[in-house]
């Protein structure tokens, strides 16, 4: 599974993420039923055009601009499965098929422990945050977070001299906010900073849960320092859970609403914790011990989407969907149908843009 990949193979497996509503998870489908990226790719076009609509595949060019783009800036494409790919992100199913890195890559394979919390952070809560992530690096874990302002920059800021890594919602190199600029630059020098989207990508709203689903993709767990209701720390929290992470929170006065969401955690089942000690007590044990088994980024060559499905049994497939998320599975169950037959339509839907998957084999149609 780990090993060299030739540089066409690269240049492939990145066109096609980069193409037209190829997911990280549709990557993962479209590679277990086609013996190469490249076959993948050719496939594109009328795959989607039997979910309804032909989508536009990333042309060659684009994507040598795209290293050529990275190179300049510092930084290079990491693909799932190369050496020094995060192994413990590997375990997630919607993990980035491509990371953009800059700095000590090396970092990306050590025990890591999350931090999170909220941009608009008291002052105890940054001095909180800085000293916590100071001791879990010291006790010999790196630490992640988001280089947003407030609780992030100061995870970072107390992790550096011990090692961490930043993950960026945009590009590897678009600093967000332009505040963190000194801190930005300290983070390539001394620690390590990860992307998925291309360089010059500005951040979006839509980037932001992406990007914590990395943060706690990497992560033995979270901890999350100060945190409103409804906020995007919370959606972390959320997401570690998903994935089989333990998630710590640090608890807070009541009376302020940057408190409510941590003491929620809290109430319903994160471990409390106080200090650097109490999170590595709880990660301690956890660095030697296998998260969970990673995903395979080998090439299964089932080629079934390559079959032609009669009409009113893709009609049957598309009854079984609705808006809200089912399991594929049960949809498999429900219709009676072989699987491959079930898998191709979905994969179909979803390149025309009709279908959702979402981590947990769901499935749904989109409005």
């Amino acid at each position: 599974m780990h090993g060299p990949v030739d540089e066409a193979d690269r240049l492939a497996r990145l066109r096609l993420i980069r193409s037209e509503n190829v997911g990280p998870i549709t990557f993962r489908e479209l590679l277990k039923y086609f013996a190469s990226a490249a076959e993948a790719l050719d496939a594109l076009p009328s795959l989607s055009a039997k979910g309804g609509r032909k989508i536009k595949v990333c042309p060659k060019s684009k994507a040598e601009e795209e290293i050529a783009q990275a190179q300049a800036v510092g930084a290079r494409h990491l693909h799932m499965g190369e050496p020094g790919y995060p192994v413990s992100l590997m375990a997630a199913e919607d993990a980035p098929p491509v990371l953009l890195v800059m700095g000590h890559e090396h970092l990306l394979n050590k025990p890591v422990v999350g931090m999170v919390g909220a941009r608009n952070a008291s002052t105890n809560g940054r001095r909180l945050a800085r000293q916590i992530a100071a001791g879990v690096a010291g006790g010999g874990f790196v630490v992640a977070s988001g280089m947003a302002r407030g609780i992030d920059a100061a995870v970072h800021e107390g992790a550096l001299d011990g090692g961490t890594i930043a993950v960026l919602a945009g590009g590897p190199d678009i600093v967000y906010p332009a505040e963190n600029q000194a801190l930005y630059e300290s983070l390539v020098e001394r620690g390590v900073v990860i992307a998925e989207s291309p360089p010059g990508m500005t951040p979006q709203a839509r980037h932001f849960p992406r990007r914590n689903r990395i943060i706690s993709g990497l992560s033995l767990g979270i901890v999350v320092v100060e945190a409103a209701q409804r906020s995007g720390s919370l959606i972390t929290a959320r997401l570690a859970n998903e994935q089989g992470r333990e998630v710590m929170a640090v608890p807070g006065s009541p009376l302020d609403p940057r408190c409510r969401g941590t003491n929620d955690l809290i109430r319903k089942g994160a471990t409390l914790v106080e200090s650097a000690e109490d999170v590595l007590a709880v990660v301690a044990a956890m660095r030697d011990g296998a998260l969970a088994e990673p995903m395979s980024d080998d090439f299964e060559g089932k080629t079934a989407a390559g079959e032609s499905v009669p009409d009113d049994v893709r009609n049957r497939i598309v009854e079984a969907l609705g808006p809200t998320p089912a399991p594929v599975d049960e949809i498999i169950r429900d219709l009676g149908l072989p699987t491959a037959v079930v898998l191709t339509v979905l994969l179909e839907l979803e390149l025309a843009g009709k279908l959702e998957r979402q981590p947990g084999n769901m499935a749904a149609l989109v409005d």
